[in-house]
């Protein structure tokens, strides 16, 4: 029997608390308690654009179908049904199947029907009469024409052209079936699912507090009585209460390399693994108002970035250059090293780099005796600040002065959507770790979740052209050929993709963490409490 360390090792990008834990008996009952890292808008999964919403609320859905929570690196070929029993495609593979079960409740004892999945993706496609307020992955259901049902127990997506992607979106944990019968208003507040958990209360910057649904479909689980969040942003206070035991984990994928030494050090016994997680920390740019929508002083900031410094001073040196798509291994669609160092602001010479730069910046009008002054808005939680931090200071190297804008998390999002900003330092997590996703949501013209007003006709054919290849390798060279036109267009300049930490107390048996999308787990419906 191996060791959980030596597990950890000998799979790539996946760490399970397994063996010695599923070897004994699950022994139910207890509340986990987790830290959060702030405090979410709202409890509407659909509505969200940020994992601080998605890892307190995943407990109380489900979705279609769903990738294997205990394989950390998703692909199609881990999806698994869930509210679905089965799918399958039509001969010409525009028309996707699901058989549901027949079995599910809601938690508020209405039945689950076909009538439920049409209703949640009319609503996410804004062809029903209840529109979300915010619909950041509207995109994802572009090719849909329409959803139909027959009878109760089938639904069927048809699709205007092949997108054999869709699968792989709907297995994300941003696609949960909503009930037909709440509105999306009541689901900001107290969600109503099918899921292992149900909705107790949420006391915005405080705590969020779900209990365990007796009549879960899946028989025999949940192990846990229930999972209570308690909010605390300031992060060095969070792990001090992990370590003194006041928590049995931390969020998911929020302790850094530094802190992750504090963790040892006083509190040897807990597990703790560092794993990619998707999420890219980049530059994004109103390029549709002065000064950025020259694309001179775009590409000036690009070439200014050593990219290196950034993932030494926040993470020891564990982290990874990329583009869009997440470096590999664990990203099964990053472009080939030697490709990536062709595009300007990639090659090693970080001096010769921002020579170019300045350049740039002085054909713009800017130069020793005339600075650029801007505002770097970001986030007000951690991992947006430090970077931003970093930022403002390279950029100081190209005549930039920059002063530094924090927003609250319930703003940051509706603030970037509407375009009220100058420059910004964000972390663009991927729900999936497939092209569809990424390019249509972060890239297409007209994109709620295109912050930056990018839009490149040219490139989105090239969007629909490796969206319908069904040949793998094929479409991973458009893939390539895609991202590394994004980066020579500055359309968000990718500044690294973290590797960030995740502890637990040894007696927390069952916990996978995801490492090519954080987006897509968890639900602890088979975690278990051995103490």
């Amino acid at each position: 029997m191996r060791s959980v360390q030596a597990l950890a090792v000998a799979v790539s990008s996946v760490l399970i608390i397994s063996d010695v834990s599923r070897a004994a008996e699950p022994k139910p009952g207890g509340i986990f308690r987790i830290y959060h890292r702030d405090s979410p808008g709202s409890a509407s999964i659909h509505e969200g654009a940020t994992y601080s919403l998605n890892v307190p609320f995943m407990p109380i859905f489900n979705n279609l179908v769903i990738f294997d929570q205990h394989i950390a690196q998703n692909s199609a070929s881990t999806i698994r049904p869930e509210l679905a029993e089965s799918w399958a495609w039509s001969g010409d593979n525009k028309t996707l199947t699901f058989k549901l079960r027949k079995d599910v409740k809601w938690h508020d004892g209405k039945p689950f029907t076909a009538a439920d999945v049409k209703c949640t993706f009319d609503m996410l496609m804004g062809k029903s009469q209840q529109k979300f307020r915010q619909n950041p992955r509207k995109s994802w259901y572009e090719q849909v024409e329409e959803v139909t049902t027959n009878g109760d127990y089938e639904a069927s997506f048809k699709l205007k052209r092949p997108q054999p992607a869709l699968l792989s979106l709907l297995a994300s944990g941003y696609s949960p079936v909503y009930p037909c019968h709440v509105s999306p208003a009541e689901m900001r507040t107290k969600p109503v699912g099918t899921g292992p958990f149900k909705f107790v209360e949420f006391k915005a910057n405080e705590s969020i507090k779900l209990t365990k649904n007796p009549d879960y479909f899946k028989k025999g689980l949940p192990y846990l009585d229930g999972i209570e969040f308690t909010i605390i942003p300031n992060r060095s206070t969070a792990i001090l209460g992990f370590v003194s035991g006041k928590f049995d984990m931390t969020f998911p994928t929020e302790v850094s390399i530094p802190l992750l030494k504090d963790v040892k050090s006083q509190a040897p016994n807990a597990v703790c693994v560092v794993e990619p997680n998707n999420v890219s920390t980049n530059i994004i740019i109103n390029s549709t108002a002065p000064p950025f929508d020259n694309l001179d002083i775009r590409r000036a900031l690009a070439l200014a970035l050593d990219r290196k410094a950034f993932i030494q001073i926040m993470f020891e040196g564990q982290g990874d250059i990329g583009g869009t798509m997440e470096p590999a291994p664990d990203g099964l669609w990053a472009m080939p090293k030697d490709m990536l160092e062709q595009i300007p602001g990639y090659g090693p010479d970080i001096e010769k780099n921002r020579e170019e730069a300045r350049k740039l910046m002085q054909k713009a009008g800017y130069g020793p005796d005339k600075h650029l002054q801007i505002k770097v808005s970001t986030r007000n939680i951690a991992v947006y600040r430090d970077p931003a931090i970093i930022l403002i200071d390279q950029i100081k190297s190209i005549y930039i002065d920059a002063e530094l804008d924090v927003v609250d998390t319930a703003q940051w999002f509706p603030k970037i959507a509407r375009k009220d900003y100058s420059l910004g330092l964000n972390l663009t997590g991927n729900a999936v770790d497939e092209p569809d996703q990424s390019f249509y949501e972060n890239y297409a013209c007209g994109s709620e979740r295109n912050y930056t007003n990018y839009c490149n006709k040219a490139i989105e054919k090239l969007f629909d052209q490796q969206s319908e290849e069904t040949n793998v390798d094929k479409r991973k060279k458009l893939v390539w050929e895609i991202d590394k036109k994004l980066q020579e267009d500055v359309a968000r300049p990718i500044i690294f993709h973290a590797r960030t930490g995740t502890c637990w107390q040894p007696y927390v048996k069952n916990v996978t963490i995801m490492s090519n999308s954080s987006y897509n787990g968890y639900r602890y419906e088979d975690v278990w409490l051995d103490k």
